[in-house]
Order: C-alpha cells, then structure tokens, then sequence
C-alpha cells in the first residue's frame, strides 16, 4: 500500500520530489566528503612522516659545527633515539636551471642533499626511498606542480649537467610556507658541486617519547649547542603539511553544516506545501476516524524513501567528486593508510544524515494534532493570523507600485511563514561571503601583516654566507645613494637564550633593528621603541606564558638582562617563533639580515630587483609581493577553488528553495489569488507581487548574512588562521564583489526562481477557489 501511495505522489509532484532529493544529496554529500578528506588528509600526513622517518626535533645551523658534542648530548640524552647531522647545499636560484627555466627570481631557499642513511629520507612519488645515481637529479615535487619541470628535462646546476630522473616528497618541506626546498643527487655529484654554494646543517633527532619533546628542547637550549638557524619540531612539520588541504577542507566542512540546516528547512519547506495541498484530504481522513499515526506514516513513509534515496546518490556523488579533491593530498603526501575507513566513515556520516532528517520529519508532522477536521473540509487550506503591518495601509502608499506594496505588505503580516526562506537566505550569504573573504584575504597584498613583515616593495635576504655584517652595510651604502628609493631598513635576526620561570635556558631568535620604519599590525601593545622592551609573536607568547607587560630575562655576553614586553603580533614565517627589539649587540652571530626598501615609483620594481641581483650576488633578492605569493600560492588556489564552489553551491539553494517556498505559498494562497483575479489582478501582476516578497526577504537576508558573515564568519576563518601563529584576523573585503556581484546573483536567481515557481497562480480558477 505504502508503495503504490508514495509512487502516486511522486507522480504527481515530481518537480518537488526531485528537489528534495537534490537537497539530501548535496548534504550527504557534502558530509561524506568531509569525513573522507579529514580522514583522508590525517592519515595521508601519518602515512607520509612514518614512510620519511620524519626528525622529532630538527636545528637548522650556519657556520661551524662540532660533531663530536652533538654527539656526547645525543648518547648522554636517555631520550634520545636516533640522531644525524645532514648536510645542506644552498645555492643561488641563478645557479640552477630545470629545462629552459632559471629558478633566479624562486624566493624559496633551494639547496641540494644526499640521501639520509637513518631517517628524514626523501621519498619518490610512489612513496619509496629514493636511490639516485651520478647524473641524475630529484627535483622537489612543488616544481613539478608549476610546471618548472618534468621528468627527462636537462637541468643545469652551476655549469654541471644533469637529468631530471623524477620528483620526491620531503615530510619536512613540501609545503611552501616551507622556506626551503630540497634537491636530491648522488654522493659524487654533491661533492662535485659543493664548491658553488653555502653549506647549512640540518641537525636532526628521533626521541623514544614525542610527548618528552619539550623537555629535549630544553635540555638541548641549555647545552648551548649549535642554534644558528630556525628549530622546527614534529607537530610544526605536520600542520604545514596540512595548512593548504586543511583550510580547503575546512570551508567544505562549514558549507556542508549549513547545507544539512537548509536541507532540513528545505524538507520542512516540502512537508508543508504538501500538507497545504492534501489539507482538505487529510480533514477528511481524521473525519472518518483514521488513527492520526497511521496518517503520519503516510507522509513519513515518502520522505523515508526520499531521505534514502538522496542519502545513497549523496554518497555515490562524495566517492565520483573524492578523487578531484585528494588529487593535490595524493600528489603532495601520497596514498593514506585509512582509505578504507575514510569511505566507512563517510558511510556513517550519510547515515547520521538520514537519521536525524527522518527524526525530523517526524516531529514536523506533530503540526497534524493541530488541524481541524471540520475547517479542513469547509477552507480546503489552513486559516492564518495575520499580525503586524496594520498600519501599512494601501491607501496611504504614495511610493510604491500597488503590486509591490501588497508584496511587502504580505512578508510583514505574514512573519513566521518567511522566516524560514529568511533563515535560508541568511545562511546562504553566509556561505557566499565567508569563504571569498578569505580568499580575498590571504591573497591581498595586506596579507603580509599576518607574516610578520611590514609593507613594502623590495626584499633582500642575506643569509647562509659569511660576513653578513658586512654585506648588508655594503648594499645600505648603495641604497642609501639611490634617488629611487625612498626609504630602507635592515633588520637582523640573532639567536639569544632566554631563562624561563623555572630556570632553565631556552633559544629565542629576536630581530633587531628599528621596527618603526616599515611597521607591522600587532594584535596587542606596540613596537619595542627603547633598549629594554621586546615585542613577542603570537605563538612565542602563548608559549611562554607573556602577555603585554611582561618582563623576560635575556642572557647576553653571559650576562642576564630583563626585557619587559611591549607588544604581540601575528607571524606564521619561521615556525611562528619570532621576537623584535631594537637593542644593539656584538656578542651573538648573525643568522640572517633582511633589509627592506619602498621605491618612489613602484613601477620601478621590476628594474630594480634585476639591478641589485647583479650587483649583489651573494643576496636573495624579491618583490613582496612576488614573495608572499610564492609562500602562501598553493594556500590561496586551495580556497580560492573553495570560494568559487561555495557560491555555486549556495546559488543553487536559493533557486531550489526560493522554488520550493513559492510553490507552497501558491498552494496556501489559492483563495487569496482567486479574489484577486475576481477583483480584476492579472497573472503577470500576482507574479510581481510574488517577486516582491522574494526580493524583499532577500534583502533582508543578504544584509544579515554579510553583518554575521564579518562577525561570526570572520571570527571562525580567524581562529583557522590563528592557529599557524596568526592573530587579530581581520576581512579584507572586496567591495564591488561582496556588495555588488553576489548580491546581484542572489536577485537574479531568485527573480528566476519565483517567476517559475509562480507559474501555477496562473491556472487557479476563481469558480473552484472561492467558496463559502
């Protein structure tokens, strides 16, 4: 019996029963899909550092290095497992051509390895241990997605020819925040060319207990051991890995939320209009005594099937779209060990959907109890309370046409019937801007506060090399002569130990120099301004517990000196440990420089950049703008894809709703629109006034969907951001596309939208609709 209900019904409301269909698709879809990705990008992150042995602590180091005391510290350490000094060639982009293209303007620091022999092993693409021979060169996998390179390509390293033989996966450096990128060739090629570039050491530990890495770092601080260059550790490894996948996953994670709340007012939206359309059967029904249970599993039993039948496509469509979406994860990390239980867990998710859609239907027929059996058979359709807009009379209006005052008129008297199509569009909004604010945010020039950095139009790093000091004066003295350069900075990062509450030593890397020039955006305080003040990152305060205020003890020339907090600020470069001061110091040895230049005329940019690169060889020279692109790039095409498939997402919900919503007020409204064609309304004028209600909600809603998508929106896109050592997040919005474009959208698809779903208005005949 059941069966042969449901297919009648479905019959006769195919345009409504597809719909339906559609929305439990996309929210089980969606669900799936992010219970596959999570799972998917954790254990491919897992399956990645296990396969490379990733180091558990890893000090980068310049200059010289004495084995024998890493030695004594690693076999004294009870903690330790395993412990390697690897050898890394830093060469001059100039020095390095893949195919026809030179790496000369690459702001990334790339350098050539041998293959580890314990762990850090870098990796093919089929997740093996690399075994390369003379000749042959592996290029990092990033060069390979920018098409810099392929396998077979002649590349040329500093006059010495070699064969691009494939592309390898580095557990510490695929990522582009990553400022380094690894080559690999063979023992006799590496010592063939270690003349050419600056050797930088990568000392590296495995521990028998990761949850002791705190203390190992401490213990290794208070060594005084070679500290001339960023620490990275684990747990930093693996949210690089994770940081352009993550934040792509993360705004499919929030769509598919807000998805499954409109798939329920969507369902709420059908159940409704049917119960308008069989309200006088269903009067009749509890007229002859059919138990009101038996009625409710009439309409559960169709929404049963529905809700399955959308469920199983939803799932089908998340395993047809996985493979598009792990494609970057696959390349980048390689296959994950949970596949199989990512498709269980996606399986659950869909059927957690299912569940509770179900559970809600259920509780939306309880509005059965409610209906009269004898108003039910005498109106054919429920009778409203119409509240509010007493005083919005048509005999006052001035200012609108008749049709779209009647329009308005009827959202204001009728405000629970909107409210849901309001909430609908509210959240669709939300969906739209959210994830293109983002992605208008990290892709902005403005973006750079964020990185620690201040605003500028040319960046010359000075590292891996001798003499720094003196370098950096030398290109200062040439600036300084410049009439195209307005104004320069030179900020030097040194290493310093700091004593913590409990008394021990801990490195702590401070810039110096003067902060004022090219000021950066802090989240707390200000810049440090005199010698005794100290400005922390974000991550480096949280960790040790500082805020503004604060006073912390530095030991210089062996000597403690307190410096007391001045400021707290945003920087996701370098592990995101930073600090700045502005105190002088000949004691410690200079891990980098940067000095920082605005020209008077940008346009200068290019010109410049190629004029200081050859007159400073020695120096990495970049546009800023060119530097965060190349650093964040892959981030930004993550969420920009996001951004551009939330919005069809939500351009399709509001047409499917706006669709569904007018085609139950029609069905509500037939003896409304039956006196109005009495009294002489053509169809075309009833279309307009529904098109008012439309647009009028709509506006509504747009305005508060942007007001919680820049409140609300940006706090979660905030906390995302936050949690790679960033702070004080705040929008950049772009005005014409936010406030212009997808609203524009937003009308258009709805005018659509109602225009179609206002059709059946014009076949309601007066003889058949009004009654007594």
């Amino acid at each position: 019996m059941y069966y042969r209900i449901i297919r009648n019904d479905m019959s006769k409301s195919k345009l409504i029963t597809l719909t339906t269909t559609i929305f439990v698709a996309v929210a089980a879809m969606l669900v799936s899909l992010s219970a596959i990705l999570i799972v998917n990008l954790s254990g491919a992150i897992d399956t990645l550092m296990n396969q490379a042995k990733t180091p558990h602590f890893m000090q980068m180091h310049s200059g010289d290095l004495d084995t024998a005391r890493l030695t004594n510290f690693a076999e004294q350490n009870s903690n330790v497992d395993e412990f390697q000094v690897l050898e890394f060639l830093n060469m001059d982009g100039a020095q390095i051509i893949l195919g026809d293209r030179s790496l000369a303007n690459n702001v990334q620091d790339n350098g050539f390895s041998i293959q580890s022999e314990k762990f850090d092993y870098l990796l093919d693409l089929d997740g093996n241990i690399i075994n390369v021979s003379d000749g042959e060169l592996y290029v990092p996998i990033n060069y390979m997605k920018d098409n810099s390179a392929k396998v077979g390509d002649k590349a040329v390293i500093g006059g010495k020819e070699f064969t691009v033989a494939g592309f390898l996966r580095d557990s510490q450096m695929n990522s582009m925040l990553s400022s380094s990128k690894r080559f690999l060739v063979s023992e006799n090629d590496f010592a063939e060319i270690k003349r050419l570039g600056s050797t930088e050491y990568l000392i590296e530990f495995r521990l028998k207990d990761l949850s002791a890495l705190g203390a190992f770092e401490t213990a290794y601080a208070s060594a005084g051991l070679e500290a001339n260059g960023p620490t990275i550790t684990y747990p930093l490894f693996k949210s690089l890995n994770a940081l352009s996948d993550g934040m792509m996953i993360a705004i499919i994670l929030l769509v598919s939320v807000l998805v499954v709340a409109i798939a329920f007012m969507c369902i709420r939206f059908t159940l409704l209009a049917k119960i308008e359309d069989d309200y006088r059967e269903i009067g009749v029904m509890k007229a002859i005594g059919l138990r009101l249970s038996d009625i409710k599993k009439i309409y559960l039993a169709k929404y049963t099937a529905i809700a399955a039948g959308g469920s199983i496509l939803g799932f089908a469509l998340s395993l047809m779209f996985k493979d598009v979406l792990l494609k970057n994860i696959r390349l980048y990390m390689g296959e994950s060990e949970n596949a199989s239980f990512a498709s269980l867990l996606g399986i659950m998710g869909v059927l957690l959907v299912f569940l509770v859609m179900i559970a809600y239907v259920w509780g939306v027929l309880r509005r059965f109890r409610k209906i009269s059996a004898a108003e039910a058979i005498r109106f054919g359709t429920s009778q409203e309370k119409n509240t509010g807009a007493k005083s919005f009379c048509l005999n006052r209006n001035k200012l609108l046409n008749t049709n779209v005052f009647l329009g308005i008129k009827d959202v204001l008297a009728r405000k629970r019937l909107y409210a849901t199509m309001l909430a609908v569009i509210v959240i669709s909004a939300f969906i739209i801007i959210v994830p293109q604010n983002l992605y208008n945010t990290i892709s902005s020039t403005s973006f750079i506060q964020y990185m620690g950095i201040g605003n500028y139009d040319i960046r010359i790093d000075i590292q891996q090399t001798d003499h720094i000091s003196k370098k950096g004066a030398e290109v200062l003295q040439s600036m300084s002569s410049d009439s195209s350069i307005s104004k320069y900075a030179i900020l030097t990062t040194k290493t310093f130990k700091t004593k913590t509450e409990d008394g021990l030593e801990e490195n702590i890397k401070i810039e110096l120099g003067d902060h004022s020039i090219f000021p950066i955006e802090y989240s707390e305080g200000r810049a440090p301004t005199v010698d005794d003040e100290i400005a922390l990152s974000t991550l480096n305060a949280d960790e040790m517990g500082k805020k503004v205020g604060d006073v912390i003890t530095i030991v210089m020339k062996g000597k403690e000196r307190e410096l007391t907090v001045s400021g707290i600020y945003s920087d996701i470069t370098n592990g995101g440990k930073t600090a700045k001061a502005v105190f002088t110091d000949n004691s410690a040895d200079i891990m980098w420089s940067v000095i920082c230049a605005s020209l008077s005329n940008q346009s200068l940019v290019d010109e410049k950049i190629s004029e200081y690169t050859d007159r400073f060889a020695f120096a990495k020279i970049s546009d800023i703008e060119e530097f965060v692109t190349q650093t964040f790039g892959s981030t930004i095409k993550s969420v920009g894809k996001a951004s551009i498939a939330a919005i069809v997402v939500a351009l399709v919900i509001i047409v499917l709703v706006t669709l569904l919503f007018m085609k139950m007020l029609v069905a509500k409204d037939r003896y409304s629109i039956a006196v109005m064609k009495a009294l002489g309304f053509t169809n075309s004028d009833i279309t307009v006034q529904y098109g008012s209600r439309s647009v009028f909600v709509l506006i509504i809603g747009i305005v508060l969907g942007t007001l919680l998508a820049n409140t609300l929106g940006e706090g979660l896109a905030g906390a995302v951001i936050t949690s790679f050592g960033a702070s004080s997040f705040k929008f950049s919005v772009n005005p014409l596309s936010a406030y212009v474009l997808c609203p524009l959208m937003m009308v258009c698809t709805v005018l659509i939208a109602t225009i179609i779903g206002t059709l059946d208005a014009g076949k309601i005949k007066i003889s058949e609709n009004i009654k007594e």
